[in-house]
């Protein structure tokens, strides 16, 4: 694994449990309440359906935004100025790290979730246990400063590939908090949460320094 699907591996981990359980947990701790008294296998499987499902959206996103930096990045080579996209990219991720650590902050975006997340609750009243595949691909697309900062941080690789390699590490990095979402929360206070939420915010910085680090040597290399 690279340094760059480490680093967005590790904001997924941290982000899971100090941002994404304030975001998805409710939805997500309705449906398992309601399958509590299903047997274990019929509560996994919910489990397993929502995360591919989040996942699957994640990773066609990150290569859909890699293909386009790519093209951006074609275009700047033309125009002679090589690795825009990359080092655009890091700007615009440390100052939205800045931002998911408490400086500036992301709520802006995160108010705009609410179409997203009554499309859920419609899903979640189906019967069909294909609802929550449906329920996982449609809260990939939930307004979220960390998830759409890797968003960016896929343009930013300049390749579908590895933009879909970013994301895909990104959420499955998400994946054991909401998994263990009811242990996560009877453990972790909001304030423990929230620090949590700030060190993701660092993972994002770093990763934001580090593709503007590569940007300008790939650059001067040319």
């Amino acid at each position: 694994m690279d340094t760059g699907c480490l680093l967005a591996f590790t904001t997924g981990l941290l982000g899971g449990f100090g941002h994404c359980i304030g975001m998805c947990g409710p939805l997500v701790g309705a449906w398992s309440l309601r399958s509590a008294a299903s047997p274990r296998p019929g509560r996994v499987l919910p489990q397993a359906l929502y995360h591919a499902g989040r996942i699957i959206t994640y990773g066609c996103i990150g290569a859909a935004m890699g293909l386009a930096g790519s093209f951006i990045d074609t275009a700047g080579r033309l125009a002679g100025t090589q690795q825009v996209v990359m080092v655009l990219a890091g700007i615009i991720m440390v100052v939205m790290g800045l931002g998911i650590c408490g400086i500036g902050g992301t709520g802006w975006l995160e108010r705009h979730n609410a179409p997203v997340l009554r499309l859920g609750r419609v899903l979640l009243g189906g019967t069909s246990d294909l609802r929550f595949l449906l329920l996982g691909l449609v809260m990939g697309l939930l307004p979220c400063g960390l998830s759409y900062t890797l968003f960016i941080a896929a343009a930013g690789t300049g390749s579908a590939t590895q933009g879909l390699l970013t994301m895909l590490a990104f959420g499955a990095g998400t994946v054991p908090a909401l998994a263990f979402f009811g242990a996560a929360v009877a453990y972790a206070g909001s304030r423990l949460r929230a620090g949590v939420h700030k060190a993701g915010g660092v993972a994002v910085i770093l990763m934001g320094l580090l593709y503007i680090g590569k940007g300008i040597r790939l650059y001067a290399e040319m």
